[in-house]
Parts: C-alpha cells; sequence; structure tokens
C-alpha cells in the first residue's frame, strides 16, 4: 500500500464537510437543492443526521485516502490540485450525469452536486500536494 498522509486524509474529510456545509447551505443552494431533489422542509432535516454525517465523512475519508494513493507523494501542488479538479468533474460528476440522464433528474439537481463533487476533489488534490 502506498505511503499516506492519513493527517491530509483527515483534513480532506473535514473540508469535505465544510464545503458540504457551506455548499447545501441558504447560503448558496439549499433551496435550489432540496426543489431538484424533491425534498420538504421537513424531509430535509429529518433522518439520524448524527449517522447521516458521521456516514458522510467516513466517505470521505475513504474517498480521500484512496486518491492520495492515486496521487502519490510526487506529484507536485499544481498538478494534485488539478488532477482533484479532473477527478471531481470527469470521474465523479460525469458519472452523476449518466445516472441523472437515465433517472430523467433535474439539469440544476446535477449542476449542484457535480459541481459540489468537482469542488471537493479540487480541495483534496489542494490538501493533499500541499501535504506530501
Amino acid at each position: 500500500m502506498p505511503e499516506v498522509n492519513w493527517v491530509a486524509v483527515g483534513l480532506c474529510g473535514v473540508s469535505s464537510l465544510v464545503l458540504g456545509g457551506i455548499w447545501y447551505s441558504p447560503m448558496l443552494f439549499a433551496k435550489a437543492w432540496q426543489r431538484a431533489a424533491g425534498l420538504s422542509d421537513e424531509q430535509a432535516h429529518s433522518g439520524n443526521m448524527a449517522m447521516i454525517f458521521g456516514l458522510a465523512f467516513l466517505l470521505s475519508l475513504i474517498a480521500a485516502a484512496v486518491f492520495a494513493m492515486f496521487l502519490g507523494k510526487t506529484m507536485s501542488l499544481g498538478a494534485a490540485t488539478a488532477a482533484g479538479f479532473s477527478a471531481g468533474l470527469c470521474w465523479v460528476a460525469a458519472s452523476y450525469g449518466i445516472s441523472y440522464l437515465f433517472e430523467r433528474l433535474p439539469l440544476n439537481l446535477w449542476l449542484i452536486n457535480g459541481g459540489y463533487h468537482t469542488v471537493q476533489f479540487t480541495l483534496f488534490g489542494l490538501i493533499l500536494g500541499w501535504m506530501k
């Protein structure tokens, strides 16, 4: 298994939650995301939030750890950041796009969710490239 900076991976997990807190807040896309996802205010705030956020953090750590293995220890900061942007846009968002087409989900839902993951992986690349 390649060397992984676990502190950097942890920071990536935290950055993912902070970004999500901003991205899906009323400051940015909360209402548009709720409408596109077909969620009422009650539905959006229901559920076991500790479990939802805990699992979201765990999945972010897994994604960041595997991305760190992909990047390796020799990639420059700029290249790692560009790789993060490319992974977010061309792997994650594009894959969502395929599913959203077949599920006939709204374009703006894809733009919001795909945009989040593009910025998320860009941050992963920035953090991992900076802390290599």
